[in-house]
C-alpha cells in the first residue's frame, strides 16, 4: 500500500512539474533554448556540415557587399526599430518581426548565427539575439569575436549573395524580456530590481551624451558593456564565465536579484542582458527598452550625475 501511495505522489509531482513548464512557455528549457556564443572554429565546422541561417549585422551595407561570411544575409539593425508616439528606437510589433525574419529565411529547425563587426559593435548581434529569444527560437548564437576575428584568422569569405528561400516564421508569442518605464521607475524608488547602466562611464557620469539631459538613473550601477570582453587571439571575445561572474558579483550584481539593464536605446543593455542571462544563467534580467532616451526626456524624473570613472563604477 505504501508503495502505491508513493508511486501516485511521484506521478502527481511529475504532472505538476510538466504543467508548470508548459505554462512558462518556450523559454522554460534553459539548457536547450537560451542563446549562446559560438567560436570561429565551431562555426567554420558547422558551415561545412549543416544548414545554418547566418546573418551579417554590420552597420554599413558596403562592408557586406565587399565580402561576408559564406552564405550570410545582410540585416541592418535599425530595421528592427522605429519611432513610436514620437519616441525613437522602439520595438516593432510581433507580426512585423515575424514577417522580417521569415523574409530572411529564419526557421526554428535551423540554427541562427549572428555576427557583427566585433568588439565595438557586438551590441548589434546581441540585440537581434534578444529579439529572437523573445520568440522562443531554440537555436540562436552570436559569433564570438565577430567578423574581424574571422577575417584575421584567414577563414573563408565570399562576395556572392546567398540563395535564401523565405520561410513562414513560427507564429509564437513575442515575449522579450523587457522592462517598462514604470518598472524602471519603481526599481529606482523601491529597490525591487537592480538598475544596471551599460553605457560608457562618461555618459553615466553626465559628462557626455546626446539626450535631452545627461547623467543616469539614481541608484543605477555603471557596468560598461565592453568591459565583458577581452582580447583573445585575433579578436575581442567574451571573458571566461568565472571571471565575468566574479566581476559582476564584486559590484553587487548577483543572480539572486532582479536586474533591469538600460543604456541609451536598448542595444548596449542587450549585451549586458546576454552576458548575465545567457552566459551566466541569471534568472531575472530584463532590458528597459526606452532606456535613457525616454527617461531623460521626462522632466519630472530625477537624474543623477557623477560617480567613479571606469567600466565598473558604482552609481551614486
Amino acid at each position: 500500500m505504501r508503495r502505491k501511495w508513493v508511486a501516485l505522489l511521484l506521478a502527481a509531482l511529475l504532472v505538476g512539474c510538466a504543467t508548470h513548464r508548459a505554462e512558462e512557455g518556450p523559454r522554460a528549457d534553459v539548457a536547450t533554448s537560451l542563446p549562446g556564443i559560438v567560436s570561429t572554429d565551431t562555426l567554420e565546422a558547422w558551415l561545412r556540415e549543416r544548414s545554418v541561417s547566418l546573418v551579417d549585422v554590420r552597420t554599413d551595407v558596403a562592408t557586406y557587399l565587399k565580402d561576408h561570411l559564406p552564405g550570410a544575409v545582410f540585416l541592418h539593425t535599425e530595421t528592427l526599430r522605429a519611432s513610436q508616439g514620437g519616441l525613437p528606437t522602439q520595438l516593432l510589433d510581433q507580426s512585423s518581426y515575424a514577417e522580417l525574419f521569415g523574409r530572411l529565411g529564419f526557421s526554428f529547425e535551423r540554427p541562427v548565427v549572428i555576427y557583427s563587426a566585433g568588439e565595438t559593435h557586438n551590441i548589434d548581434a546581441t540585440f537581434l539575439a534578444w529579439l529572437l529569444a523573445g520568440f522562443g527560437h531554440p537555436q540562436v548564437y552570436v559569433l564570438d569575436g565577430g567578423y574581424f576575428k574571422w577575417l584575421l584568422e584567414h577563414r573563408p569569405v565570399d562576395q556572392r549573395y546567398p540563395r535564401v528561400a523565405a520561410t513562414e516564421f513560427p507564429p509564437a508569442r513575442f515575449q522579450p524580456e523587457r522592462a517598462s518605464l514604470e518598472q524602471a521607475e519603481r526599481a529606482m524608488r523601491t529597490g525591487d530590481a537592480l538598475l544596471v547602466d551599460a553605457r560608457p562611464p562618461d555618459q553615466y557620469a553626465g559628462e557626455a551624451g546626446a539626450q535631452v539631459r545627461r547623467g543616469h538613473i539614481p541608484g543605477a550601477i555603471s557596468h560598461y558593456w565592453q568591459s565583458d570582453l577581452t582580447l583573445g587571439g585575433f579578436g575581442h571575445v567574451w571573458k571566461p564565465a568565472a571571471q565575468l561572474r566574479a566581476e559582476y558579483a564584486a559590484q553587487g550584481i548577483t543572480p539572486d536579484k532582479a536586474i533591469i539593464a538600460y543604456c541609451n536605446s536598448a542595444t548596449e543593455a542587450s549585451h549586458v542582458h546576454f552576458t548575465l542571462r545567457y552566459l551566466l544563467g541569471y534568472p531575472r534580467v530584463k532590458v528597459y527598452v526606452g532606456s535613457w532616451t525616454e527617461w531623460a526626456a521626462k522632466a519630472e524624473l530625477p537624474v543623477a550625475t557623477g560617480g567613479q570613472r571606469g567600466g565598473g563604477a558604482a552609481g551614486q
